[in-house]
């Protein structure tokens, strides 16, 4: 379901509610300003986001995905698209499900590095620029970013025949905790911190520091980092500096221009 206007603004003001009670309660991190530098520009990617880079989204997946549909099922119908078709959509949808994390997990880490080369780093660049890392960053994402990584994760997951009925139920449990780790918090779950994302490991992977850059790149499992060595999770050490040192503009009209009339110097 698409989001409406009025959900946009109940859940920014949710989720800027209960954020700065959490960060209340961790008195070992200095708490940014409410007014940080970056805010209005993640308050217009807040709306941006869920109103029109998913419609873009959306347009760009059907434009690539209807042939594979039409391929399969001789027509183009999301209900049997979303249920799935061959051998593996006779499994248990728990089952396809974690097939689908995985597969999803390890095409988004090689689409993260991708985005990190020099071809696609532009586009990338724009969700890096924060410079005050916290939960509202994680709506900072250039429209040709989300579409790509969309697009990459999806298209290999119906071509092999899982049901995406599987995931419904959890997606929006990964959509919190995709805002959760860009949260201003120093959290890294324990002993589960190489099971699943923390926000100080997606924070060491946000930091312009020499020794954490380009690392740290899985969505949902650390595992994924340690198996192709770009794991970085230092202990008792926080990151403290953020941001890129690619010339992105400040303002959201500009980020969104930026890919397409900058060469990366």
């Amino acid at each position: 379901m698409h989001p409406t206007i009025k959900s946009v603004i109940a859940g920014f003001f949710i989720l800027l509610i209960a954020f700065r009670l959490i960060e209340l309660l961790r008195p070992r991190v200095q708490r940014l300003p409410m007014l940080r530098r970056g805010f209005w520009t993640d308050l217009g990617y807040w709306a941006f986001t869920p109103l029109v880079t998913r419609v873009v989204t959306a347009v760009g997946m059907l434009i690539v995905l209807a042939p594979v549909g039409y391929a399969i099922y001789g027509r183009v119908d999301l209900n049997l698209i979303l249920h799935g078709h061959g051998p593996v959509s006779h499994l248990p949808l728990w089952v396809q499900g974690i097939g689908i994390v995985l597969t999803t997990e390890i095409i988004g880490y090689w689409m993260h590095r991708w985005f990190h080369s020099s071809g696609l780093w532009k586009f990338h660049a724009v969700h890096h620029s924060s410079v005050d890392l916290d939960w509202l960053s994680a709506v900072r994402l250039h429209p040709a970013n989300d579409a790509g990584m969309k697009i990459a994760t999806t298209l290999p997951v119906l071509a092999m025949g899982f049901a995406p009925v599987a995931v419904a139920g959890i997606m929006p449990v990964l959509t919190l905790l995709a805002i959760l780790v860009h949260a201003h918090v120093d959290w890294d779950w324990g002993p589960l911190r190489g099971v699943i994302v923390s926000p100080r490991f997606h924070r060491w992977h946000h930091t312009d520091e020499t020794a954490a850059r380009d690392r740290n790149f899985a969505g949902l499992l650390p595992v994924i980092d340690m198996l192709f060595g770009t794991y970085y999770m230092p202990r008792d050490v926080r990151p403290t500096v953020f941001g890129t040192a690619t010339s992105v503009p400040a303002g959201l009209v500009g980020q969104l221009a930026f890919p397409f009339r900058t060469r990366i110097q």
